[in-house]
């Protein structure tokens, strides 16, 4: 189960490493969105959609129609007696997707939900989307959001076992369900072609940032402090705050839209320093991506950055997530840089690796689920 197949990001990175070990398993999802990056990394995988994916515009309408999450997975059924699955594993963070083991006597369906966080708009987090920009907005949420709080708190009870993506989930999962989980961290790899090409790579002039271009990524303070100092910066991929961005950008900021893993690999080894400040990062993907291409991570002190981020060793913490705090930071970088060796950081990013992530996965479903 997984909330649905928009973009291919962190999320679907570890769907797909779990497709890896049970290839024959299906993915149940609310909609798979046609052509987009997650649809193309899954179009040889059996995805099974809801009704609600075969509405026109579902991926616009998922949003505003949350109140029918409910009815949305209970469509589906996983009963052994009507021929369904003994295990389901749930990847879970916006769209509530956890919940389906049945105790019943006669179905004893068991769920391990993979929480990559418990979702953000109904906990007080930051969002992707300004929802609370316009008050009509803000009182349709306070309504909505009270109710879909307690079904997210009643599914969660039904959860046989919770696995966090990182110890900030977990103790969310905890803080918010009452509920005890094992961290088992997502997978993040660089293929094999991409690590040789970047081995011996000349470090060029330029800090680099990216990913998804959310307000809650915080990439108008990274603008605003290399803005200030004059500083190059490079920034890749897409999102609904690209516009914005770009219009408070200066000279020394370039834009590169969306590019492949390979593009993206190089530009991080090429790197100076690559540069996060989100506040409230559930795992946080990127800078372990960077520390694997080699390149240090300069980021905001908080959410998962300070469990993959060793300072002075692989990267440098932030202490305030304003441009002026990164400003400090960035000052310094001639002398801080200078003490953090690459080799280091690629081997801290070893200890993310697929091949541990998918031991973990297996080891942790043959102790408590029985199933090989």
């Amino acid at each position: 189960m997984h909330d649905y197949l928009k973009e291919y990001g962190g999320a679907e990175r570890v769907l797909l490493a779990l497709h890896e070990i049970w290839p024959e398993a299906p993915i149940y999802t609310i909609f798979c969105q046609k052509g987009s990056s997650a649809d193309k990394a899954f179009e040889k995988v059996r995805v099974i959609e809801s009704w609600f994916g075969k509405l026109p515009f579902c991926d616009k309408l998922i949003s505003l129609f949350r109140f029918l999450l409910p009815i949305i997975w209970k469509s589906f059924d996983f009963n052994p007696s009507a021929g369904g699955y003994d295990l389901v594993i749930s990847s879970a963070s916006w769209a509530i997707t956890k919940g389906f083991a049945l105790r019943q006597a006669q179905d004893k369906v068991k769920e391990i939900c993979y929480c990559h966080t418990p979702p953000r708009y109904l906990y007080g987090y930051e969002t992707s989307r300004n929802w609370k920009k316009h008050w009509y907005v803000r009182f349709y949420a306070l309504i909505v959001n009270h109710f879909m709080r307690m079904y997210d708190y009643n599914q969660a009870q039904k959860v046989t076992y919770f696995i966090a993506n990182s110890r900030e989930v977990a103790g969310r999962i905890k803080k918010f369900y009452r509920r005890e989980s094992v961290v088992i961290n997502p997978p993040v790899d660089i293929p094999e072609k991409v690590k040789n090409q970047i081995s011996n790579i000349k470090i060029k002039d330029y800090y680099l940032t990216g990913g998804r271009l959310e307000a809650a990524k915080n990439f108008d303070l990274i603008i605003k402090a290399c803005n200030r100092l004059k500083l190059p910066l490079k920034i890749y991929g897409s999102g609904t705050q690209e516009n914005y961005l770009k219009s408070i950008s200066g000279p020394t900021i370039e834009f590169l839209g969306r590019v492949s893993d390979e593009k993206k690999f190089n530009l991080m080894a090429e790197s100076k320093a690559f540069i996060v400040m989100a506040k409230d990062e559930d795992f946080g993907i990127t800078p372990v991506e960077a520390m694997a291409s080699g390149a240090p991570v300069i980021a905001y002190r908080g959410g998962g950055y300070q469990e993959t981020v060793l300072e002075g060793k692989t990267g440098v913490f932030v202490e305030e997530a304003t441009a002026e705090s990164l400003m400090g930071v960035l000052r310094d970088w001639g002398d801080l840089g200078k003490k953090i060796r690459r080799e280091d950081c690629r081997k801290q990013a070893e200890k993310f690796s697929k091949e541990r992530f998918k031991k973990e996965i297996i080891n942790f479903v043959e102790k408590n689920a029985g199933i090989t």
